[in-house]
């Protein structure tokens, strides 16, 4: 189960670790948006006119079955209660299994070889829609706690994803979102939220596609501040420090621009 921050690239690390295994297969089940934890986990009971009462199982009920599948429990923290009983004798190493029904004699499916766990999970007060997970649930897991990456470290992760982009360009991005990191770390920020992963990752998108970062920003940075407060508005500080990247000339000068100790300078740009 890997836990951290929102947008520190939890789902991303368990989709690679996942496709890092030669000869596995991926299977991704996003227990955050089950709205009926049964239906998404076990399947529906439909009636069909020539066949009667018929179960149709989900598509979790044929990946457990699938011999050598990964599958990713993405946001299991956002799941409903109920999900988490359903996986309870599915994620035990004892039992690995999944029951269809609480009936006595109802069918059981067990977990196929090979077939192994990995979770995203956010952990903390301050993820209002999450839920409280039960310690059964954890205790079935190897916790790995991440952090949100480094400049450095982001930088190498949209080098790595978008190599056709100059890598001035990514190194820009990754010190803008980590500026904000550390905003959000003082003792009086000002910002009330940082950059994540996600978005550094969404703005190299965008500049792959040929967007300049002047465009991107104000596609996926400018609309997370508040604009209240005219000259001493979040947003006004993000797009001065956005600025000292992006320039105001000609595109091909928009990102030589020295970014030497800008992040003791940003504390205060006004």
């Amino acid at each position: 189960m890997m836990t951290g921050p929102a947008g520190c690239g939890k789902t991303m690390a368990a989709k690679a670790a996942a496709n890092a295994i030669e000869g596995y297969s991926m299977e991704i089940f996003n227990l955050g948006s089950t709205q009926d934890p049964r239906a998404t986990l076990i399947g529906n009971t439909q009636f069909d006119t020539k066949k009667g009462t018929v179960f149709s199982p989900s598509p979790f009920v044929e990946a457990i079955q699938t011999p050598n599948t990964v599958i990713v429990l993405d946001e299991i923290s956002r799941a409903h209660p109920e999900a988490h009983n359903i996986l309870m004798s599915v994620l035990d190493a004892g039992q690995r299994y999944l029951r269809l029904d609480e009936a006595k004699d109802s069918p059981i499916i067990k977990v196929a070889e090979g077939v192994s766990f990995i979770a995203s999970a956010n952990i903390g007060n301050e993820y209002t829609s999450t839920r409280q997970l039960d310690r059964a649930i954890v205790d079935r897991f190897t916790i790995i706690e991440m952090d949100t990456l480094t400049s450095e470290e982001e930088t190498s992760l949209l080098m790595m994803m978008y190599p056709s982009v100059d890598e001035a360009v990514l190194t820009n991005v990754a010190k803008i979102t980590s500026m904000t990191r550390g905003d959000v770390k003082k003792e009086v920020p000002t910002l009330s939220n940082s950059l994540s992963t996600r978005t550094a990752v969404e703005i190299g998108s965008l500049l792959y596609d040929g967007f300049s970062l002047a465009d991107a920003a104000e596609i996926t940075i400018y609309p997370l501040f508040e604009d209240a407060g005219g000259a001493q508005s979040e947003r006004t500080f993000i797009k001065q420090y956005v600025q000292k990247f992006v320039g105001s000339t000609e595109e091909e000068n928009l990102f030589n621009v020295e970014a030497d100790s800008t992040e003791e300078k940003v504390s205060n740009p006004f």
